[in-house]
């Protein structure tokens, strides 16, 4: 039935796709239609009265998938799934999600089903909420639909198996699986950045298969790629480094080339997003950065031409305000020294900072970009004496007179008609410059001194500062005194010098100075970012110079304003802080007061505190400055964080100098903490002891530096000693088992040695045994043909003997000439020459067979001589019984050689008869025949036949010695492969062991005898 309900539904799908042409000219309806037709295709149609609801299509649907055998099944399953993943996303993720991912396993060789999983499963984690589900009836959106991507992506990245298969998939070169499978890890990024990095870092060649996408030349897949990675590398380091490690920045640079720097699309912006992920706070990344020359390349970015005739666009500013960004992240203060010192270095040496500095005086740059590139600079030059003299000799391209660039910065700072960051960025690029700059101060300080005429007439800096000073703008006051104080921090002759500063307040009047002018100022009860300013001008230049205090305290107006202000009871936050600093004031008034005032000493101070204000609400006073929002948020960071003029209250200077000096200020005019001292110390011993104190500080410093290193020397022989001795109990175990392992190989050894000595003992017995028994039977066999041949010639002799005794002497030429005849026929067959032959090869065979005797006895003597020592008593007597066969073997050759001697001499007699037999054929010749000639003729023709069988008898005897010499040839093989020395010659002497004997020689020898 399900195999009809199948077939059924293909043709139903098969219909359907052949009315597509008919259904897309209907317009949506004929939309709606057709989708409704493939799905009731692919489902089946429901019944009339029943009625088919999302889930149970859904489960429909992914039971095709599952049990489907058929592609085309489960693909068009898939593609349905994909079209209601939008509108039915909760059903498909929670039934089917298991299902689409082993679709992605198993039939991920054909590209259009995986394409269906990958986007359903893009629908189903995607983070935003999609319109269809809210226009479902049967689906309700309440506050956690934003959420739904979320657990699904928790549920996805739950098993590593599944990321490091998409991971796989991204091998594929087809689109339509590497794009949605870059958008699905996208997804899962957003949704779950952790887990998801977490189980790419385990993932072999995970960022690296990642990496190799940027090159893909399908803009789309790059551009998304981009977008991936940069939700890759927020926020890990390891993954930051492992991306920078892969040639990141070539890629990125070179996209950013190809697309027109500035001037190109969101592409760059996107690349220079993601560089940024990889610098900020990444040490490592940084100096990689710097190591590999891309600082160089970044001098590229701002030498396109700025000024454009069209404006700035949009994307351009951005772009722009990207690359600045990632200037001022090799730079910023919270990077280290170390890697903040080389970078600038290296920026001033490719004209980085020159390219910037001509974007800061160009015209029609946008304020943002002017801002975040004030900013760049700042960092660029901050600290860094070499770039601080380059920025002070910069000259604004303005028509004659030229002016510094410094000066041109503060006058958009001192002027209120400029945007608020701007003068805040001017005024923290002011302070880069003057950090770590006493140079730069004397230059500032300078301007402030009375000048020569034509230097009058020329705008300065301290022309500038005191105008911004004395301006109505209360913004420009807190700009220009905090400007003027970082002229004097960490310079007490600059502070001095600024003593000397004579103002004219109007025509007419007598100059005052600049210290009485500020108390003026904060008399008129001015506005408080005005007072706030002024007290930590004032603040600096008190701090660590008796002379400026002594002449605040001059000021006959001065110390009552403060003791005013600190004893009142105000509520507002910005006036507690005013009053705090009123009381920071006071207190260093205090505490450098060398007594040379005749005004106030230190102990009428403490009095005039102690009665007036009171030592505790003194210190209350005091704290409330760093109880503030405001100074937390100053103290961490050198640059302005101020969105807005009611932001400015503290300067970063200012909060590491209260830092320092609240304590101290704090004894200074507590009498409560001053008490345990019976007399009064003077100035002079103070600054004594403290010298004193600041050399033991030093020292200690010192003592401790080195005491560290010491420890840590320690640390580290104690660590190696350590290793050593794990090592030398390491090798002292592995010596006892190696011992133990030695003495048990010892004692297997010898039992195997024994063992194998006996059984090779046994073996090499039996070999010998059968090795003696063959050579008896060649020597018994060699015996039998020497009897053969024995036995054959006294058979010829007799013969012989018998026809000459038949003929007798009147017939002995008849006899003769049938001798003569019979001699012809003997001479012409090869008969005494086999003879002959057969002699000689029988003396050979003897003598190849005692050297094969000589040399198995050595052979034999050989093992017994190297096994004797442990062989047993009846492995020596067998040795001994082999040794005496050899001794009867070699006795048995002597009696062959003597009978072969015998052999000879009868071979030369019957030739010595042969010669005799054809003298008297020759003086008998002519002679006639008879009777009995004919008879010897006769029997001669007997003789030749027995002579013929008598050679077939030798064929026989020839395949007899074949046979033994393979018997032979194997032997040797045998003793080869036991170790034994088989030379050539032996194998030779088995080839020519011919003996000739035939088979039936024993029935034949018995005839004989």
């Amino acid at each position: 039935m399900k195999r009809e309900r199948n077939s059924r539904q293909d043709r139903l799908l098969r219909v359907s796709k052949q009315n597509l042409p008919e259904r897309k000219a209907e317009g949506e309806d004929g939309e709606m239609d057709l989708f409704r037709s493939v799905t009731q295709s692919v489902l089946g149609t429901p019944q009339q009265d029943q009625k088919s609801t999302g889930a149970d299509t859904v489960d429909r649907l992914i039971d095709r998938v599952q049990s489907s055998t058929l592609l085309e099944d489960r693909r068009d399953g898939c593609r349905a799934l994909k079209a209601m993943s939008r509108k039915y996303r909760v059903l498909v993720g929670a039934h089917g999600m298991d299902s689409l991912l082993q679709v992605l396993e198993s039939d991920r060789n054909d590209h259009e089903i995986v394409n269906y999983a990958l986007e359903t499963l893009v629908n189903i984690t995607a983070p935003e909420v999609f319109p269809e589900e809210t226009e479902d009836s049967e689906t309700t959106v309440d506050n956690q639909s934003s959420e739904i991507g979320e657990q699904f992506t928790e549920i996805l990245t739950k098993r590593q198996e599944n990321i490091a298969l998409l991971v796989s998939l991204l091998d594929e070169f087809d689109f339509k699986v590497r794009y949605p499978t870059i958008k699905l890890l996208t997804n899962l990024l957003k949704n779950r950045p952790k887990d998801l990095q977490e189980v790419i870092l385990v993932i072999p060649s995970g960022v690296s298969k990642l990496m190799d996408q940027l090159s893909d030349s399908r803009e789309v897949i790059r551009n998304d790629t981009l977008l991936l990675l940069t939700q890759l590398t927020k926020s890990n380091t390891n993954l930051q480094k492992i991306v920078a490690f892969e040639n990141a920045h070539d890629h990125l640079f070179d996209i950013i080339r190809e697309e027109g720097y500035a001037d190109g699309g969101v592409v760059v912006e996107d690349c220079l997003i993601l560089m940024l992920n990889l610098l900020r706070n990444n040490p490592s990344n940084q100096t990689f950065f710097k190591e590999g020359s891309y600082i160089q390349r970044l001098t590229s970015f701002f030498t396109i031409p700025l000024e454009a005739k069209d404006g700035w666009s949009a994307q351009k500013v951005t772009n722009i305000h990207y690359m600045l960004q990632l200037v001022q992240t090799l730079v910023a203060p919270q990077n280290s020294a170390q890697v903040v010192t080389s970078c600038q270095k290296v920026m001033n040496q490719c004209g980085l900072l020159q390219a910037l500095t001509g974007l800061l005086m160009a015209t029609g740059v946008p304020v943002d970009i002017l801002t975040v590139t004030i900013t760049t600079v700042a960092d660029m030059i901050r600290g860094n004496q070499q770039n601080q003299e380059f920025f002070a000799d910069m000259m604004a391209p303005s028509n004659p007179p030229r002016l510094p660039a410094i000066v041109v910065l503060l006058m958009s700072m001192v002027n209120d008609k400029q945007p608020f960051i701007l003068r805040c960025a001017v005024l923290y690029c002011f302070q880069c410059f003057l950090y770590r700059n006493q140079t730069g101060q004397a230059q500032i300080i300078q301007t402030l001194l009375p000048q020569t005429a034509d230097e009058a007439n020329s705008v300065t800096a301290g022309q500038l500062l005191c105008s911004g000073l004395f301006s109505l703008d209360p913004v420009s006051n807190w700009f220009a005194a905090v400007a003027l104080s970082h002229s004097l921090v960490d310079n007490i002759a600059q502070k001095e010098n600024m003593l000397r500063v004579q103002l004219a307040t109007s025509v007419g009047s007598p100059p005052v100075s600049l210290m009485q002018q500020c108390t003026s100022i904060l008399q008129a009860g001015t506005k408080i970012p005005t007072r706030l300013g002024i007290l930590m001008l004032l603040s600096t230049w008190l701090s660590h110079c008796p002379v400026a205090v002594q002449n605040f305290l001059s000021i006959p107006t001065a110390v009552p304003y403060l003791t005013a202000h600190v004893q009142a009871n105000e509520h507002d936050e910005l006036e507690l802080v005013c009053q705090g600093l009123c009381a920071f004031v006071l207190g260093l008034c205090g505490q450098f007061n060398d007594g040379s005032s005749s005004n106030f000493s230190q102990e009428s101070l403490r009095q005039l505190v102690s009665d007036r204000i009171g030592a505790e609400n003194f210190s209350d006073k005091l704290s409330n400055i760093s109880r503030t929002e405001a100074y937390t948020k100053a103290a961490k960071s050198p640059q302005l964080s101020a969105k807005q003029s009611s932001d400015l209250v503290f300067d970063h200077e200012f909060c590491r100098l209260f830092k320092s000096l609240e304590v101290s200020a704090l004894r200074a005019v507590t009498p409560q903490l001053v008490n345990g001292t019976s007399t009064e110390v003077s100035p002079a011993e103070v600054k004594k002891y403290k010298d004193i104190i600041r050399d033991q500080d030093a020292e200690m410093t010192q003592l401790r530096e080195q005491l560290s290193k010491f420890q840590s020397d320690l640390e580290q022989i104690a660590s190696e000693k350590e290793n050593l001795a794990s090592k030398v109990q390491q090798l002292h175990d592995e010596n006892t088992v190696l011992k133990a392992q030695q003495g048990m190989a010892a004692g297997v050894a010898i039992a195997n040695s024994a063992d194998t000595t006996s059984e090779a003992t046994s073996s090499n017995t039996e070999q010998i045994s059968q090795q003696l028994a063959y050579v008896q039977q060649q020597l018994a066999e060699m015996t039998h043909a020497r009897d053969y041949y024995y036995y054959e010639m006294v058979k010829k002799d007799q013969e012989l003997t018998a026809v000459q005794q038949q003929n007798g002497p009147g017939q002995q030429a008849v006899a003769v000439n049938g001798l003569q005849t019979s001699a012809d026929n003997a001479t012409s067959n090869p008969e005494l020459e086999n003879v002959r032959k057969q002699l000689e090869d029988l003396q050979l065979v003897l003598y190849n067979k005692d050297s094969e005797i000589q040399q198995l006895k050595e052979k034999v003597a050989e093992p017994a001589a190297s096994e004797a020592p442990k062989d047993n008593a009846a492995e020596s007597q067998e040795v001994t019984v082999f040794q005496k066969e050899l001794e009867a073997v070699k006795a048995s050759k002597a009696t062959l050689e003597q009978e072969k001697a015998s052999l000879e001499l009868q071979l030369k007699d019957i030739q010595n008869e042969n010669n005799q037999l054809k003298t008297q054929l020759a003086t008998a010749s002519g002679a006639g025949t008879n009777a009995g000639a004919v008879a010897a003729c006769s029997k001669c023709e007997d003789l030749q036949a027995e002579l013929k069988g008598i050679q077939g008898e030798q064929e026989d005897l020839l395949v007899l010695v074949t046979d033994q010499d393979s018997k032979m040839a194997e032997y040797r093989r045998k003793l080869r492969s036991y170790g034994e020395d088989v030379t050539d010659d032996e194998d030779e002497d088995d080839e020519d062991g011919d003996y000739g004997i035939p088979d039936d020689y024993d029935e034949d020898l018995e005839d004989l005898q």
